[in-house]
């Protein structure tokens, strides 16, 4: 039985171990929230109107994950759909491990906030004036509400114009966060450690900007990029996870990162998904010959959970030495293909794949990192005035595998419930105290522009091909150890260098990558059986009884020891 099991690293590197000089100080915000997708988003709109809200986007604000979704947002909103089927299906494809009394509130709010939705004019796909309810892996009923095969570009798009109309919101883009600000980095050890906001390069100017702040949500996805091949967009480093972790925040199931089993093989493309819902639909997944293979490894063949679906893929990929498999969907009526996957088609297209008359070449791919910040119901952190939302956190619903379409639900959800305990607390007189303490600028005296930058180039790719080798879907203890010792002598190449040269954009996403990836294997060595998207050849089969989280612990935070510049 896995019970809070630990792990306790030698270093913690304080963000103010490296200073800067060139900076700019806005006046505080009352919530400052890093990302702007779903889940940053939904939060801004649930802030009371009156408080000053600042979203920090390191790329331009509609770039984000949530901007890729294809698939949809799970609800149940059909009278012979049911709660307890959705919580029983998000309970079965989480494999024992999310904690029930999470999902059932999170099942249950779906509903309101989909209606909370339409009323901001969401465009959602409808089916002779009702919302179209597709079907996708793991569920057991037709639930997931959807706008085409692109609701998540739909809901940035309906979510933004919201947030646009807010005149206290400010919208930050091209601004890469370097490390929270907390109490305990200052020196101030006499109470709990606060979060006072963050220190952030302005890509634009080049200039590091401190942005204070009453409250802090990190809404700034997951962790995908870590490998080779991803369905994720290039922002999906870890940052939120690295940050909170470096600042001193228990992260939690960092092993179970979830890939999705149906990314287009197709190297100009680097890698696009092919959405659950193709499966829903129909879609058959086969080998080169036409010969269908899903049904040897589960009775829910194709709609089976993503795990299980990746690994029969993967399995038989490397049994037969194919590079891909295919999905098959030109069965259906070509008009009934090009009405439900516009996107889809017109992008395989793109690449000479007619999916009305030919098979989809499809590899799994990196997809969406199940672990995180561990939070409370709230969206609190370990740290006073910190809350996580959305891919970045762990809140308990996920388990060891991703139900399809309830991330955008938890999303919101999250997102939501940090707003309001955030509402709640505007008036604590510690928060307005905290802003009168006194932040040092960064000093960038001591260290000069980098004159090999091909050290970033290297070392991101060798990291993202070690993990993709030995830290992929299926594991053993010995790929696990190789992984461990190239990253930590990665590690210690990437902070020689981090403390020496000022930061760039690509530096701080690397720094951040290899702090991932060094949870990631912690975890995956720590979890001594197979459970969900954590498959070990060592240990193929599960502990009896009770699962336990995994969950990894910072050493205390201690006053930083080079102070920066005041």
């Amino acid at each position: 039985m896995l019970v809070n099991m630990m792990l306790h690293p030698t270093q913690i590197n304080s963000p103010l171990e490296k200073s800067l000089t060139m900076q700019k100080t806005r006046s505080p915000f009352d919530v400052l929230i890093l990302g702007s997708g779903a889940a940053g988003l939904s939060c801004a709109l649930h802030l009371p109107a009156g408080l000053r809200v600042g979203i920090l986007s390191k790329n331009a604000i509609d770039e984000g994950s949530t901007q890729w979704a294809q698939g949809g947002i799970a609800a149940v909103m059909d009278v012979s759909d049911s709660f307890d089927s959705h919580i029983h299906d998000t309970l079965d494809a989480g494999a024992g491990l999310p904690d029930t009394k999470v999902v059932e509130r999170i099942v249950r709010e779906a509903p309101q906030l989909m209606d909370w939705l339409l009323r901001l004019g969401m465009p959602f796909t409808r089916d002779q004036g009702k919302l179209h309810l597709t079907r996708e892996g793991g569920h057991s009923h037709r639930r997931v509400a959807h706008a085409h095969d692109a609701t998540g570009a739909a809901l940035e798009t309906t979510l933004l114009h919201a947030a646009r109309a807010r005149k206290t919101l400010t919208l930050l883009d091209n601004h890469t966060a370097i490390d929270l600000i907390t109490s305990r980095h200052l020196g101030i050890t006499s109470e709990e450690n606060r979060c006072l906001g963050v220190y952030a390069l302005n890509r634009s100017s080049g200039h590091i900007e401190t942005l204070r702040a009453h409250c802090v949500v990190l809404a700034t996805g997951g962790a995908s990029k870590v490998y080779l091949y991803t369905t994720n967009p290039d922002g999906s480093t870890g940052d939120g996870i690295a940050m909170a972790w470096r600042a001193g925040c228990r992260v939690a199931n960092l092993e179970f990162m979830q890939f999705h089993p149906t990314a287009l093989y197709e190297p100009r493309a680097k890698t696009f998904l092919i959405s659950e819902a193709v499966r829903g639909e129909g879609g058959r997944l086969v080998l080169p010959d036409g010969t269908p293979f899903m049904q040897r490894y589960d009775a829910r063949g194709e709609l089976a959970p993503r795990d299980i679906v990746a690994r029969a893929i993967d399995y038989e990929m490397k049994r037969l030495g194919l590079d891909c498999v295919y999905l098959d969907i030109s069965h259906k009526p070509p008009e009934f293909v090009r009405e439900h996957f516009p996107t889809i088609y017109a992008r395989c297209l793109e690449y000479g794949y007619d999916i009305t008359r030919q098979p989809i070449p499809v590899v799994p791919a990196a997809h969406y990192t199940c672990g995180g910040v561990m939070v409370d119901e709230n969206g609190r952190t370990d740290i006073d005035g910190l809350y996580a939302a959305g891919e970045v956190s762990h809140t308990g619903l996920h388990g060891a595998n991703r139900l399809a379409s309830n991330s955008l639900l938890e999303c919101m959800v999250y997102g939501r419930a940090a707003a309001l305990d955030i509402a709640k607390r505007r008036r604590d007189p510690k928060l307005n105290r905290d802003m009168q303490l006194e932040i040092p600028a960064w000093d960038e005296s001591q260290v000069s522009d980098s004159d090999e930058e091909v050290v970033v180039s290297h070392n991101w790719h060798e990291l993202r091909q070690t993990m993709w080798d030995y830290v992929g879907i299926v594991r053993t203890r010995k790929r696990l150890s190789r992984a461990m010792n190239r990253i930590e002598l990665l590690k210690r190449e990437i902070d020689e260098y981090y403390g020496n040269f000022r930061v760039t954009h690509n530096l701080i996403e690397l720094r951040n990558l290899v702090t991932v990836a060094e949870l990631i294997v912690r975890s995956a060595m720590e979890r001594k059986e197979s459970r969900g998207l954590h498959y070990i050849l060592d240990y193929p089969e599960l502990i009896e009884g009770e699962p336990g989280n995994t969950v990894l612990v910072p050493n205390e935070i201690k006053a930083c020891d080079k102070q920066p510049s005041s």
